[in-house]
């Protein structure tokens, strides 16, 4: 196996898609001067596959965390309202309104 080659493989993992792990072997199955030729193509497109990864699980977690907070924001929106309508209550009780 090439240097280049070499480096691919060490680059995918159990997190890079099937389907690139399936073409990596196929890309070691090749010949040296194929493989050399095509090996960068593949390191390329693994770390493209890698990062849309990381970015796509930190926009999962931003979105998780967004919702949480609306969910806490309409709690408070909530509770604000009720001590509004208690408060507006007893002012129509006591007359002041």
């Amino acid at each position: 196996m090439t240097k280049i080659a070499a480096n691919n493989t060490a680059k995918i993992n159990d997190e890079t898609p099937v389907e690139l792990q399936e073409m990596a072997a196929a890309i070691d199955a090749l010949p040296a001067r194929y493989r050399d030729a095509v090996a960068p193509a593949l390191a390329r497109v693994v770390e493209c596959s890698t990062r849309r990864r990381r970015i796509l699980n930190l926009v999962q977690e931003a979105l998780s965390q967004l919702r949480l907070d609306m969910k806490y924001l309409i709690f408070d929106l909530e509770a604000t309202r009720r001590e509004r309508d208690q408060y507006k209550e007893m002012l129509e009780q006591d007359g002041s309104l």
